[in-house]
């Protein structure tokens, strides 16, 4: 018995060493620009969460949507990572416990206007969204863009637009949507998703946007409870790589 806790107690020490190497090796091996990409990701998000709390009290949708679309900015700020691990661990995974822990769900009970309004856990999705492209396709940040531009800008204003010009409306178990939002999400992306692939150096092609653009939108549609942070974003990456055939 004593030999067999030794042999477990030797497995778990070689694997927490192992573990702390390839931390510390990561860690070790950021530079000027990793870092660079993290004060200006961190410095972003803490400017637009004061902001936030300045808008309109009367206006809680509008501090939340503010947060959802301009976070979408970080998306011209990946290049400057040239860490799988620092843009990954260190500036997407942590926002998937900040924006949990600022959810109605949270033990700590932390009051933002950005999450108390809509759906607890739609912030969590985005960052859980990010985290997954940022780890997925590191090596080609442009997909990346396409899969925010599509959660944030779009997803964004088609709340906005739903909110304020919505007349024909339905409901996907429970939660309102409008046709004039999603048409208002389809003309956003359809400017939008161009403007991240010029920035990155890529061709537009007119049918391929129109295309991802449609998908994020229909199924940004038919999504409920927030989960549309989920599908649209990666609806929108789906599209884009079926219809260029760059695969994973």
């Amino acid at each position: 018995m004593h030999l067999h806790l030794g042999v477990i107690n030797d497995s778990m020490l070689h694997f927490k060493s192992k573990v702390t190497y390839r931390v510390k090796y990561f860690i070790v091996s950021m530079n000027g620009s990793d870092v660079l990409g993290l004060l200006m990701v961190y410095v972003y998000v803490a400017v637009l969460l004061l902001v936030s709390e300045r808008l309109p009290e009367d206006k809680p949708n509008l501090s939340r949507k503010f947060i959802h679309i301009m976070v979408g900015n970080i998306l011209f700020i990946l290049p400057l990572f040239q860490s799988r691990f620092v843009i990954t661990f260190l500036a997407a995974a942590p926002f998937i416990v900040l924006t949990f822990l600022i959810s109605p769900y949270s033990p700590l009970k932390i009051k933002h206007r950005a999450s108390s309004y809509g759906h607890g856990l739609g912030l969590v999705y985005y960052s859980i969204s990010w985290t997954l492209m940022a780890y997925i396709f590191f090596d080609r940040p442009w997909i990346t863009g396409i899969g925010i531009a599509a959660m944030s800008y779009g997803d964004g204003f088609a709340s906005l637009t739903g909110q304020r010009f919505g007349k024909t409306t339905y409901s996907v178990l429970g939660d309102r949507k409008s046709l004039e939002g999603s048409l208002g999400m389809f003309l956003v992306l359809l400017v939008t998703i161009p403007l991240v692939l010029i920035y990155y150096s890529q061709r537009p092609d007119p049918i391929i946007i129109l295309l991802v653009a449609l998908t994020a939108t229909l199924l940004e549609g038919l999504t409920p409870k927030g989960l549309d942070n989920l599908t649209a974003c990666f609806g929108a990456v789906a599209a884009y790589l079926l219809t260029t055939g760059v695969g994973l």
